[in-house]
């Protein structure tokens, strides 16, 4: 098989595939890009990328020319630690007050908004900025960030600053009794109909990835706190109890359930039927 061009993200949540693929020895059997959710998001529609995760809404938007890979995402089932709102303020205060976006997901910006529009009746006015909890706070009354700088705001810098931290995933699976995903894998359907057999080996290997570290997942923990400003105890509730890595019934029910409250009109291109295919 060539090798494929193969997205990956930088952030600790994807931190067990990046491990499970090292010791499948698949890592050099592949292209991968490490970046941003956002830019590996553009990056797969315009055709840098083969295969790749990709934002939940970025999917949703342009699911025509995508198709989304089964059994595998980045999702929570409740707290996920590591996308929140960061406020000085209680949630419902925050109603014409400024709230600064963090600019590296477009799914976990558009979730924030949709609860404090829909949950707390707020209409704030948003800015978006580079995810920096200070900066943010300098500009704005709450700040929304996901990845490491969130997981890092949420356990040290929010605490220590006197900010409440409300976790999406916690507010999502209150509000709908819904596991959430934030991510999904896809391939280019261009990419899928040209090579369907690397695309079933790239699929495979990434699940195969998925599942070496979960069941080695205090050693993955161990060695992420190396690198990491995080305890490997930490981590390990974060990779195990916050993060989920499956996509079946309950996961493609809180994608439809997020489409549904959205509202379809944003996502013209929505092809009915199944989302995976």
């Amino acid at each position: 098989m060539d090798q494929v061009r193969v997205g990956h993200i930088k952030f600790l949540n994807c931190y067990p595939l990046q491990w499970g693929l090292g010791r499948a020895g698949e890592q050099e059997r592949l292209r991968l890009l490490r970046d941003t959710p956002e830019n590996l998001s553009d990056a797969l529609l315009a055709g840098a990328l083969d295969v790749s995760p990709i934002t939940c809404i970025e999917y949703l938007r342009n699911a025509e020319a995508l198709q989304m890979l089964p059994g595998i995402a980045i999702g929570s089932n409740g707290p996920v630690m590591s996308c929140v709102i960061v406020s000085r303020l209680p949630l419902r205060q925050l109603n014409g007050r400024v709230v600064a976006l963090g600019s590296t997901s477009r799914t976990s910006v558009r979730l924030a908004q949709l609860l404090l529009e829909q949950c707390h009746g707020v209409r704030a006015s948003y800015v978006t900025c580079p995810p920096d909890l200070t900066s943010m706070m300098h500009r704005a009354d709450a700040a929304v960030l996901i990845g490491d700088v969130a997981l890092k705001a949420n356990l040290f810098d929010a605490p220590r600053l006197g900010l409440d931290v409300h976790d999406l995933g916690a507010m999502w699976k209150e509000w709908t009794g819904l596991p959430f995903v934030f991510a999904v894998w896809a391939a280019r359907r261009e990419f899928a109909g040209r090579q369907p057999q690397a695309l079933r080996e790239v699929h495979q290997r990434l699940l195969t990835a998925r599942d070496v570290s979960l069941r080695k997942m205090t050693s993955v923990a161990a060695e992420a706190a190396l690198v990491a400003p995080f305890s490997a105890e930490v981590l390990e509730r974060y990779f195990t109890a916050a993060l989920d890595y499956s996509l079946g019934a309950a996961q493609l029910a809180g994608i439809a359930e997020f489409t549904r409250r959205i509202g379809h009109d944003e996502f013209p291109r929505l092809p009915s039927g199944p989302l995976v295919g």
